[in-house]
């Protein structure tokens, strides 16, 4: 059957609707502060064989749009009405995509046949592991990293498996705070299934077949045209985290995106090998997994805002992702911190994109920020308390059209802050500043957004902060066209005191009564020159406290009160060489040996290896080319350390 487009655009507005009534459901009944307040959650309508084809807009996370359910659904073999399925594993079917986050998906029946299934997952605080949250870039195998439950009947015929969730609350830190929001998932899947029951009375069941199907098929459609806008060609983008692991060395994320008429071909080959640290990418090397396509759905929604949210967005891109790779890590690697990765690799999508099309595209999100949680025993009542207080988020890359959001926006728009007052009223810390750090943003015509800062003081021994996805203490965003990078972030206990001490990239650290801790995100970057910025703008922003006198001076050439200052610095800033692309001079002098060919022969050394060896050799590796005294860049320096390894390890082949 067909649907002709006025039908199907009536029955997509009531799929989406349905699929707003569910997150609101989650929203206004979740008990943790990263579900209620964060919005950490998703909800969503899939077809029976797993193709999410609605999904909310203005509720929770947007990570997972087009996340394919089909994976989880085929483990359960036999659906009746009431089941609900429920899986964390990040390894069973790679849905999941770390212990935190749970999924269920509910069957939903019409008169005794499937027609479709409500879905969507909640991040929990935490699901117990090594340390509290459950994740840390330190944890080395997903053991580590909480409890798992591969797919499993959670509901059977509406009767809760009670010794199943028994086992859940018995490994969990914080056991009712995980049933009240679990309690709030199930009533969301019960919202869905009530939802489609009314869409099925008024559409029909044929009706209501057609509209699924046609709702993914118009989202490619879609997606093809806004394809078919971009010139042909190979656009490779790369960027790093700071760490492939705690104090370890920098970890590259490379794409290579080959825009083909209608259709995209994304290709990581040269990305790290698999790491023994968490920040592992579990994607199962699937051609359109999540995890990949979180970027591509933001820049084709960037390029056309009126796009359907759906899986079948995704359907014109192919992914090439090589096994053993930190993209596509092998069972049992850790994953925990995957999001930090994403989050980087989103960049990295951003970036290929905006090489194709600069005048469309903003800079580079500023990233690097934590979700933040605290584990800690309130003095009063001796209760002890596991809450996530707070995403310190930067702002939002400077585009072609204006300034980036300040705080939030781009890749981190998502997740919401969390007033101070609940912060003080459910957790026993003091918040003292809260805000946005002046200087952060990159410089630019168009300025990228200021950094979130954060800092609050604890009161009681053992108290455990637990700052996961901290990164860009190094390596900054990126600006273009002539844009300045943002500033790095930084993570301080007791800063401006005696006892001041720079956390770097730490992300689990024990704090005492009276201690405090600092926060800032990265900033986001600029877009264009920043001696094209109005002065009248400069002055602007000067008097909002979002940039310093110093910055107004040095970035953008406008010297307060003083016009003629003010027309031999821009002066000056005009002609100076411009970068059209900007990461900072960190990154500057990481690549003056790290070149792209010493990369790609080190990538292509590594995938030659035993997954087991490949990150131990490439630290030894590493090692090896920075104490050598032939700095070519050709490669052949990389190739003589991985000689000399060999002879020092003749197994390492075997």
């Amino acid at each position: 059957m067909t649907i002709d487009p006025v039908t199907l655009q009536i029955f997509g507005n009531h799929a989406q609707a349905a699929a707003e009534s569910m997150a609101f459901t989650l929203f206004r009944t979740a008990h943790s502060t990263f579900v209620k307040e964060t919005e950490d959650f998703t909800t969503g309508l899939c077809t029976p064989d797993g193709q999410t084809f609605a999904s909310p807009r203005e509720l929770g996370a947007t990570w997972f749009i087009g996340l394919e359910y089909g994976p989880v659904i085929r483990a359960i073999t036999d659906y009746r009405e009431g089941d609900v399925g429920m899986t964390n594993d990040p390894y069973s079917g790679f849905v999941c995509t770390h212990s935190p986050d749970i999924h269920l998906w509910k069957p939903i029946f019409w008169e005794g046949e499937l027609v479709c299934f409500a879905v969507g997952h909640i991040h929990n605080t935490d699901v117990g592991g090594a340390v509290p949250a459950s994740l840390s870039r330190a944890l080395t195998e997903v053991h580590q990293e909480g409890i798992r439950f591969p797919p499993v009947k959670l509901v059977a015929e509406g009767v809760l498996d009670q010794r199943l969730l028994d086992i859940m609350l018995l490994n969990v830190r914080a056991p009712t705070q995980n049933w009240g929001d679990l309690k709030a998932q199930l009533a969301a899947m019960n919202t869905g299934e009530r939802k489609v029951h009314e869409m099925i009375r008024r559409f029909g069941l044929e009706t209501f077949r057609a509209g699924m199907e046609g709702l993914l098929d118009l989202a490619d459609r879609q997606a093809r045209r806004v394809l078919a806008a971009i010139p042909d060609g190979d656009y490779p983008f790369h960027d790093y985290l700071d760490e492939d692991g705690p104090g370890g060395l920098p970890c590259r994320l490379q794409l290579n995106l080959r825009i083909r008429g209608e259709t995209a071909e994304l290709d990581f080959t040269g990305s790290d090998p698999q790491l023994t640290a968490s920040l592992n990418m579990p994607t199962g090397g699937a051609a359109r997994h999540i995890l990949l396509m979180v970027g591509w759905n933001y820049v084709l929604y960037s390029l056309d805002p009126s796009i359907l949210l759906n899986g079948g967005l995704l359907r014109p891109a192919t992914c090439i992702v090589p096994e053993g790779t930190v993209l596509n890590p092998v069972f049992p690697a850790a994953v925990g911190m995957r999001s930090m990765t994403c989050m980087r690799l989103q960049g990295v999508v951003i970036g290929a994109f905006q090489r194709a099309v600069p005048d469309r595209l903003p800079a580079g999100p500023a990233s690097g920020g934590p979700m933040l949680n605290v584990n800690t025993t309130d003095n009063r009542s001796g209760r002890r308390v596991m809450a996530a207080i707070d995403p310190i988020t930067g702002g939002a890359g400077g585009s072609p059209f204006g300034d980036g959001m300040d705080g939030s926006g781009a890749n981190s728009g998502f997740l919401k802050n969390t007033p101070v007052e609940i912060n003080e009223a459910e957790v026993p810390i003091r918040i003292l500043r809260y805000g946005l750090e002046p200087d952060s943003g990159g410089a630019g015509r168009h300025r990228g957004g200021l950094a979130t800062v954060l800092e609050f003081r604890v009161h009681a021994p053992g108290t455990v902060v637990t700052a996961r996805n901290r990164d860009r203490s190094r390596f900054r965003s990126w600006g273009v066209q002539g844009g300045l990078p943002g500033a790095p972030s930084q993570f301080w206990r007791n800063p401006g005191t005696a006892r001041a001490e720079n956390l770097g990239n730490t992300d689990v650290v024990t704090l005492d009564p009276g201690d405090a801790i600092r926060i800032i995100c990265s900033g986001a970057s600029g877009w264009g020159p920043a001696w094209q910025r109005p002065e009248a703008a400069v002055l602007q922003d000067l008097a909002a406290g979002k940039i310093s006198a110093e910055a107004a001076a040095r970035d953008y050439g406008v010297v307060p009160g003083d016009a003629e200052a003010t027309r031999a610095r821009r002066a000056a800033l005009k002609a100076a060489p411009r970068q059209d692309f900007d990461a900072g001079p960190e990154r500057a002098e990481f690549e003056q040996l790290w070149t792209d060919a010493n990369y790609a022969r080190l990538t292509g050394i590594l995938a030659s290896l035993p997954i087991h060896w490949r990150h131990f050799a490439k630290r030894r590796i590493f090692d090896h080319v920075v104490a050598s005294a032939d700095r070519r860049g050709d490669g052949t320096e990389v190739q003589a350390a991985f000689d000399a390894l060999r002879a020092e390890f003749p197994q390492i082949t075997g």
